[in-house]
């Protein structure tokens, strides 16, 4: 009887573990995100693979051979390129074949068949069949039977440089249609419904280097190399009519990287045309939806530094969309306003790994995945992960914001790293009118833009709850402002006839006259001695001070991804580039009957430093009351105490040696070449004495081992 018993009892748990469907842990890969910087971060599963569909699963006589694209109707009917086999693959939803379409009679009676077939779509009266090499789409019912050919345009309207050889197409609800062609560089291929062409949309911006443009301003009438735009590798038509296209990044990986790096828009991977084939994706994330961005090191070492090649996009609920990265077979999922939401997948022979992924497609929630090299089909299903993010985004569409707060407070509790549930939570907030509160989560996000919109409403309350005190505050600024100029004004006339030793303060406040009559100010602190040594390391000691709350004090929207002060860069940022320069200058203007000597330099630099004082300090203060687009008044106010400081440098020096301007403008470019000059020395000296403190190591250590 026991021995019964513990039969049954294995067998239950046997049963069990069989049962089991595939967890979040037992996952082959990592699900994650990027953090502003760019670091991945770890996030919980959102989609598992399900299972995997074979040649044998789906009863078929002719095994898949290098299929190149899947199409998933509203019936789950299953429909596949089968481009190594010269045919198209139909399935019923459990992925049991039903029929193929290979051979057919065309329109002029004549036997025909598929040859290429690469690119595939469905819709609700028929199939369209991208064959690539006879340069046509062929057109079928749902049944198989032949249409129509789509042919390639007029000679005359596609030039010499277009081809039309179909790869991927998209059909809207009207009927139009849009194709991809590869090695076309004019833009995506707009057919009527009755297949006649209308006209190229989304042509990509062509990357011409300056040289080249420069050439061309030179000799317009000059033969020269052809400036090629990118073209397209992928295409699907959403509900609105909306074209979202995946651009071929192999062209040129220099360009999408710095465009990625950059954010230069005119030359996104990924793209949402109108009708007119203009780009209007909302692209509102760290980065631009781009696929793999800057952790390179993450997954399959041979192609980390390489530019996601994006073969594949697929539409999803509730705005998410994906797409593919060939080289990793990673899948990169968006919202409608092109946040990251989360990454999965890698390369591998485990269930859910992929070796050469190159199409996808939505049924519902379910994720299809083609791999061209398996011929296979994966099916990923949503876990809880996923299903809290489906249905925050959900509840967003609808409106319905209590919801939405609920929702996304919850997909922080599963991943606390999960910056677009940050933003959710920070946009609900606002919405219920909870600005301040609102401004965290953003912050924690690092969210700038929408953490301006809350802080102008935060601000706003704040101005219209202490209305009185903001103009008194102003007032008393102003009037605090005019009286010490007066008062400097008054104390800098005592001094232009005072005879003997200045005071300390005297020379210190000479800083403010001389900012605004350099040419009188440098020759009286030559010839007058009204100011010093003491005085110039006062200015720059204020300068390093000023530099160094420039880096405490400003604000956050304006420096999101700050990690730390470094006091000792702000300091070498005023005192490296001041010795330097006072160096280079008395090195070279002793050789040019300079009239100054080293200390007449160290003085007149110094008290060049004033304009950064007085200006970076209410700059920095100032960012902390402005939004993000009044953020520039900040940023001009320290440009223009930069460009300030240069000119009474320059001025400083032609008034304490005594030169034309001319001269002074050639001896200020020599100093900068002795400026660079002296760096490189140093950096020389550096690797010299790092490599003899080594030798030195090395030696010791190798004499102790000997002792031993």
């Amino acid at each position: 009887m026991k021995k019964t018993a513990r039969i049954i009892t294995l067998c239950l748990c046997l049963l069990m573990f069989i049962s089991v469907p595939v967890s979040a842990a037992s996952t082959p890969y990592s699900t994650y995100t990027y953090d502003i910087n760019g670091d991945i971060q770890l996030s919980p599963p959102a989609y598992a693979p399900d299972k995997e569909v074979t040649n044998f699963d789906m009863h078929m006589d002719t095994p898949l051979s290098s299929p190149e694209d899947i199409f998933v109707d509203g019936n789950k009917n299953i429909y596949i390129a089968d481009t190594g086999n010269k045919r198209v693959v139909v399935c019923d939803p459990d992925f049991l074949f039903k029929f193929e379409i290979t051979t057919f009679t065309n329109e002029h009676g004549v036997p025909d068949a598929l040859d290429n077939p690469c690119g595939l779509c469905v819709t609700d009266k028929n199939i369209y069949v991208c064959d690539s090499s006879k340069c046509r789409v062929v057109v079928f019912d749902l049944d198989g039977n032949f249409d129509r050919i789509i042919y390639a345009p007029e000679a005359d309207v596609l030039g010499n440089d277009t081809s039309f050889t179909p790869v991927s197409i998209g059909v809207d609800k009207t009927g139009r249609m849009y194709i991809v062609s590869s090695q076309t560089y004019s833009g995506i291929f707009s057919y009527s419904e009755d297949g006649e062409f209308e006209s190229f949309i989304g042509v990509q911006k062509a990357n011409v280097s300056w040289i080249v443009q420069l050439r061309k301003k030179l000799f317009p009438n000059a033969v020269m190399e052809d400036n090629l735009t990118m073209g397209y590798l992928s295409l699907v038509v959403d509900n609105d009519g909306f074209v979202w296209a995946t651009v071929d990044t192999s062209q040129d990986e220099n360009t999408f990287m710095s465009a990625i790096k950059g954010n230069d828009e005119s030359f996104a991977p990924i793209k949402r045309l109108n009708v007119s084939g203009k780009d209007v994706m909302v692209r509102s994330g760290f980065f631009m939806p781009a696929g793999e961005i800057s952790a390179f090191g993450f997954g399959d070492d041979s192609v980390t530094d390489s530019v996601s090649i994006l073969s594949d996009i697929a539409l999803g609920p509730n705005g998410m969309w994906t797409v593919i990265d060939t080289l990793r077979s990673k899948i990169y999922a968006y919202d409608a306003n092109g946040v990251l939401l989360f990454v999965f997948g890698d390369k591998g022979a485990q269930l859910g790994n992929l070796k050469d992924a190159v199409a996808i497609d939505f049924y519902g929630s379910d994720i299809y995945v083609l791999d061209r090299t398996l011929n296979s089909v994966t099916i990923y299903k949503r876990e809880e992960y996923g299903d809290a993010i489906n249905m925050a985004l959900e509840d967003d569409i609808n409106r319905n914001f209590s919801a939405a707060l609920d929702d996304w407070q919850e997909i922080l509790k599963r991943n606390n790293n999960c910056d677009s549930a940050y933003v959710g939570v920070g946009q609900n907030l606002v919405k219920n009118g909870q600005y301040k509160l609102a401004l965290e989560y953003y912050k924690n996000a690092a969210d700038v833009e929408h953490y301006s919109t809350a802080y102008k409403q935060v601000r706003k309350e704040w101005c219209n709850k202490y209305i009185l005190i903001v103009p008194v505050v102003v007032v008393v600024l102003c009037f605090g402002l005019s009286k010490f100029i007066k008062y400097a004004s008054r104390k800098n006339k005592i001094g232009m006839t005072k005879v003997g030793k200045r005071t300390f303060g005297e020379e210190i406040i000479y800083g403010f006259y001389l900012i605004l009559h350099p040419f009188d100010g440098f020759w009286d602190i030559k010839h007058e001695k009204r100011g010093s040594v003491r005085g110039g390391l006062f200015w720059i000691a204020m300068a390093c001070l000023a530099l160094i709350y420039q880096q405490v004090g400003t604000a956050w929207m304006k420096n999101p991804d700050k990690d730390h002060v470094n006091v000792f860069f702000a300091i070498c940022t005023v005192i490296v580039p001041l010795v330097l320069w006072i160096v280079g200058n008395w090195c070279l203007t002793t050789l040019f009957d300079g009239e100054g000597s080293l200390k007449d330099i160290f003085i007149a630099t110094s008290y060049s430093l004033v304009p950064l004082v007085i200006l970076v300090i209410p700059a920095t203060a100032l960012s902390n009351i402005l939004s993000l687009d009044e953020m520039a008044v900040s940023t001009l106010i320290c440009t223009v105490s930069y460009v300030w400081l240069g000119f009474l440098v320059f001025f400083g020096t032609m008034t304490t040696h005594g030169y034309s301007m001319g001269k002074n403008f050639i001896m200020t470019l020599a100093t900068v070449l002795g400026m660079c000059f002296i760096m490189f020395l140093a950096m020389l000296f550096s690797n010299l004495v790092t490599r003899m403190v080594s030798f030195v190591t090395e030696i010791i250590t190798e004499l102790g081992y000997r002792a031993q």
